[in-house]
């Protein structure tokens, strides 16, 4: 069993997402106001009312997929935030992406995963909307979908990295995932590139 799978461990690994996650989103909140953005099926009217921790902790308790959806759900949001620079990911936008991209990890990743139908009442949108959100997010990343050991380990890496800065209570718990994670992850994708890959979704924060 990995440290994630721990029942003391994913709850303090998705609140230092959500930070992590809140902060970009402030950060482009803040480039937005000189910056032109795009029209988007993610992007809300207003901001919603529920935190982005809130949110992903819901998640994480009704969605039922294995932890390392989440990390891919991880790595594709980078990937949409390198293929779509004009879609960056703010207030407006992070809490559909959010479900959009576990939901899409889940399919990808897990043996059983709940329908469409399911993530809609765990983000609080319509079954339409959910369709028209996957469809664009799939769209978005090109249906670059395959993530590789390598690419896997890349991210948790940074991850591991970024919690060891938070208070002990989030540091003390590794992300020590490639093992038991191997077999679950495809061989086929671009093991060169992705070892180059620039954490874009983190940019504004380095």
């Amino acid at each position: 069993m990995t440290e994630l799978e721990s029942p003391n461990v994913m709850p303090k690994f998705i609140t230092f997402l959500s930070s992590l996650l809140q902060r970009v989103a402030e950060s482009n909140d803040l480039n937005s106001q000189f910056q032109p953005q795009k029209f988007s099926v993610f992007r809300g009217l207003t901001r919603p009312t529920i935190s982005i921790q809130s949110h992903l902790e819901r998640i994480f308790k009704y969605a039922n997929c294995s932890p390392s959806s989440f990390i891919v759900a991880y790595v594709y949001l980078d990937r949409f935030a390198q293929k779509q620079p004009s879609l960056p990911l703010n207030s407006f936008n992070v809490h559909r992406l959010l479900i959009t991209s576990v939901m899409v990890a889940a399919k990808f990743m897990d043996d059983m995963y709940y329908n469409n139908a399911y993530y809609a009442k765990v983000g609080g949108i319509s079954t339409i909307e959910m369709n028209y959100l996957e469809v664009d997010f799939l769209f978005g990343l090109g249906f670059h979908l395959n993530v590789t050991p390598n690419t896997f380990h890349t991210y948790c890496c940074y991850l591991q990295r970024e919690m060891m800065l938070q208070p002990p209570s989030l540091a003390e718990y590794p992300l020590n995932l490639g093992r038991s994670l191997k077999f679950h992850l495809c061989f086929d994708d671009d093991e060169a590139s992705h070892q180059n890959e620039q954490l874009s979704i983190n940019k504004h924060l380095m």
